[in-house]
């Protein structure tokens, strides 16, 4: 199983599109981070000014280590910008520090699909311990092959969880990043072609949620057909 064609092919596959989609999405935040922003506010400060105006006041805005590293995390009701964000004056500071506090909207006007992908998260990282585990031993000890039918069921299983997850996580970021361009506007924060500019660097970033998707689904119905082949032998 660790070595079958079929799957490694699926993997390089969507290993490359997503190094291709991942290098784009780098330059063009290299690119837009060179673009200064004309309100000359900082991520930090549009961040700031978003949560303001959709009322939200208990939410921390913080610093964190390394590039891309934003996210929102609901737990702690924080909203986490990278460094280059946080104290950057650009449209990709203004476009990625607006997309996280869109995440903070979600979470305040209780989002259905936010809150849906927050309750399974404890179940996906139980899916993905598994799914190491199974493919630590099945290259170390060979998938005992009367055990190759249950193995494969949990697989799905687990690889079900996953792709259920990559899936609910499409219209959570695609609706962020709604809601961060909308602001953005009517803030006029980024009007015209600064809009422009972080809406294409908003449309990057969801492209890697979808080869995400794409690849969970592709190996999920991967293994449902060789389960299926396998019972019909």
């Amino acid at each position: 199983m660790m070595f079958d064609p079929i799957l490694m092919a699926i993997t390089i596959v969507f290993m490359g599109i997503g190094m291709f989609v991942s290098s784009r999405l780098k330059k063009k935040f290299a690119e837009y981070s060179q673009t200064p922003l004309s309100s000359g506010l900082s991520g930090k400060e549009v961040a700031e000014k978003m949560l303001r105006d959709n009322g939200i006041m208990d939410v921390k805005i913080t610093s964190v280590e390394g590039q891309l590293t934003d996210h929102y995390n609901p737990l702690t009701k924080t909203v986490n910008l990278s460094n280059e964000v946080y104290g950057g004056r650009n449209i990709a500071s203004a476009a990625v520090a607006a997309h996280e506090c869109g995440h903070a909207v979600q979470h305040a006007h209780a989002y259905s699909w936010l809150s849906l992908r927050s309750a399974i998260v404890p179940i996906v990282n139980i899916s993905s311990k598994m799914m190491n585990i199974i493919f630590f031993a099945a290259f170390f000890f060979g998938a005992i092959y009367h055990m190759y039918n249950q193995m494969l069921v949990l697989i799905i299983i687990c690889e079900g969880v996953i792709t259920a997850f990559s899936i609910i996580t499409l219209p959570v970021e695609l609706d962020a990043s709604k809601r961060a361009l909308v602001w953005l506007d009517g803030s006029g924060i980024a009007r015209g072609a600064e809009h422009e500019k972080a809406k294409d660097a908003l449309s990057w970033a969801a492209k890697t949620y979808f080869v995400a998707a794409l690849a969970a689904l592709a190996q999920l119905l991967y293994f449902i057909t060789l389960f299926l082949g396998r019972r019909r032998d």
